[in-house]
């Protein structure tokens, strides 16, 4: 059964007086309304708000005239009552970034005052828009400008690219002991200290003059290689498991880059035994056969028991005389040697 026609309001009946308090994101473009704010700005007897509101431009491309209140925070909100209580459609505040707390604040003790003379206006907060996921990375982008611009901070505006790598480095290890220790507050943390270095490079990414690129162009170059790289979410692949994906990934990576070597873009500046790891594992996912000393651990071995292993491997070179970084090194150089060779022949 369909649901009765609403009847049309009774022209006899006034409407109760309200004052509508609309909040808006400053994260969001000002003209993305929600429906029940852009019904209430239409109806609304005054909009008023500050000077500099970020919503007054659209209002004045809609014909909606916004009014502008001064004073102190208990004059405003003693103005923004009266006005509602003879108005017969809606008052409507704009409420600033910052909430507007000192006039929202002395709204009580003004709606208390009128509660004890006469009935005081009915007052709704309406948000206008809401912060989306991600929202707040807006924010550090708008840090890192002020930081970086004129009048911003000294020792941020004398950064580069190479200055600031150590602290990349520095901020990596930090994560991944936070990892490491299951630290969760921590991760929180040095995640944030990690997003900085990226909003930092990419504010220097900006500024260059001869190929300048922005956070979005690093955001758009990550979102397109997510896209292509999972076929199975965004087109019709199909995938076994976990290892084809991976196997997928390294072929469509391969295509991208138009590499030669299973080992081009794996970088020689890893720690050594990071390097050896990557270079063994591109070998064995491209099925080439490398001759490296046989360690025939069993199945049931635990990573702390291999730890253990690589520790006593460590501790016995040190007492032989032998740095085990530059060992490794040398015998993982000689690891990718075999596989590039092996790739040609």
């Amino acid at each position: 059964m369909a649901p009765a026609p609403c009847p049309p309001p009774d022209p006899a009946v006034s409407p109760e007086p309200r004052l509508v308090l609309l909040s808006t994101s400053h994260r969001v473009a000002p003209g993305l309304l929600t429906v029940a704010a852009w019904d209430v700005l239409r109806d609304a007897d005054v909009v008023t708000g500050t000077e500099d509101h970020r919503l007054r431009p659209v209002l004045a491309d809609l014909d909606v005239t916004a009014e502008t209140l001064s004073g102190s925070p208990a004059q405003i909100a003693a103005e923004l009552l009266a006005r509602a209580a003879s108005a017969t459609r809606p008052v409507v505040w704009l409420v600033g970034d910052d909430g507007d707390h000192p006039i929202i604040s002395a709204l009580a003790p003004a709606l208390a005052q009128r509660a004890m003379t006469g009935s005081p206006p009915e007052v709704e907060v309406i948000p206008g828009s809401y912060d989306v996921p991600g929202a707040r990375l807006l924010d550090v982008v708008a840090v890192m400008d002020r930081l970086r611009s004129p009048g911003g901070c000294p020792w941020d505006a004398e950064q580069t690219h190479r200055s600031l790598a150590p602290y990349l480095l520095e901020e990596t290890h930090e994560t991944l002991e936070a990892i490491e220790t299951d630290d969760r507050d921590a991760l929180r943390e040095e995640l944030g200290d990690l997003l900085l270095q990226v909003v930092f490079h990419a504010r220097l990414g900006e500024e260059d003059t001869d190929r300048p690129w922005s956070v979005d162009d690093v955001a758009a170059g990550i979102v397109t290689k997510l896209v292509n790289r999972h076929p199975h979410v965004f087109g019709d692949a199909g995938v076994t498991g976990p290892e084809n994906v991976e196997a997928n990934w390294e072929r469509i990576k391969a295509q991208e880059k138009g590499r030669t070597s299973v080992l081009d873009g794996v970088p020689a500046g890893l720690p050594a035994l990071a390097w050896t790891a990557k270079v063994v594992g591109r070998a064995d996912r491209a099925g080439i056969d490398v001759e490296v000393v046989d360690v025939d651990l069993p199945e049931a071995t635990t990573s702390e028991e291999v730890g253990g292993l690589l520790l006593g491997l460590a501790a016995a070179a040190r007492r032989l005389g032998i740095d085990p970084e530059t060992a490794l090194r040398e015998a993982a150089r000689d690891l990718a040697g075999q596989v590039r060779e092996r790739e040609t022949s």
